[in-house]
């Protein structure tokens, strides 16, 4: 390995939202990470969804672009 280019491997210790804690190792500067998402509170795991309200997004979008759209398409008159 290059000497100088590495950046430095240290201990880390990850607070997990249920309140447990894991020691392991990382790159990052900090002595503790604090995690809000884990296997006890993510969809993913719990099984439980989490409904997204789509239709305003697409609303949005259709109000933004339509105001650039000529009533007819191009080329058709």
């Amino acid at each position: 390995m290059k000497k100088d280019i590495h950046p430095e491997y240290t201990k880390l210790t990850v607070k997990l939202s249920d309140g447990t804690s894991i020691e392991t190792r990382s790159t990052m500067d900090s002595d503790t990470y604090t995690s809000e998402i884990d296997s006890t509170n993510h969809p993913f795991y719990t099984g439980k969804r989490q409904f997204v309200d789509t239709a305003g997004r697409v609303e949005k979008f259709n109000r933004r672009y339509r105001q650039g759209q000529a009533s007819t398409p191009a080329g058709e008159e």
